[in-house]
């Protein structure tokens, strides 16, 4: 009688955990088909790591997503954000902001906010660069990611979508497992703490 209950459980909890999953996989999916608009007040370029002064392949992938949008929206002010990290030799967002240079970028369109560590950071560290007139930003991070970029974003009263970098192959199954797992913590510092 003991093992059933065990087994009925187990079965309970796995099935449970998998309805979970499927939720937060559906609505990260549904977080990057949604329409940015032209002619965001601002982009926000969320930092990831840095090998010494190069950045990553999810780095990369950032930047020239950020600097596609921002070509083809002169008027637009990116912010690069992101600090420095074990490894790295420049700031997340001296590499982004070198990244968008590169990329045709004026300099004058780029403001650094080089001091965050999380996506929470990110977010509330960049409003300071934020125009008080802005009405409507766009937040760049890779496709795992743009779900609770948003959100967190909405959660301190930022109105903006999420513009949808790839994330490299050899690294998605990782990206996602941690995103399942940084969504639950999200959800219960929100809802329960």
């Amino acid at each position: 009688m003991k093992k059933k209950r065990l087994l009925f459980v187990f079965g309970f909890l796995i099935i449970f955990g998998l309805i979970y999953v499927g939720s937060i996989h559906n609505k990260i999916s549904r977080s990057i088909k949604v329409e940015v608009p032209n002619n965001a007040d601002y982009l926000i370029i969320l930092g990831a790591k840095v090998n010494g002064n190069i950045p990553s392949l999810s780095l990369s992938y950032r930047i020239n997503t950020a600097a596609e949008y921002l070509l083809n929206n002169p008027n637009t002010i990116a912010i690069a954000s992101g600090g420095m990290g074990p490894g790295e030799t420049i700031t997340e967002a001296e590499a982004i902001q070198n990244g968008l240079i590169a990329k045709g970028i004026d300099e004058s369109r780029i403001f650094l906010e080089d001091r965050s560590t999380s996506t929470y950071e990110n977010v509330s560290f960049s409003k300071s660069f934020i125009p008080n007139d802005a009405q409507q930003g766009i937040i760049v991070t890779n496709d795992y990611h743009v779900y609770r970029a948003v959100q967190i974003a909405g959660d301190a009263d930022l109105h903006v979508a999420g513009l949808a970098a790839d994330t490299p192959k050899v690294t998605i199954v990782k990206a996602y497992i941690r995103e399942y797992l940084a969504v639950t913590k999200y959800y219960l510092q929100k809802y329960i703490f």
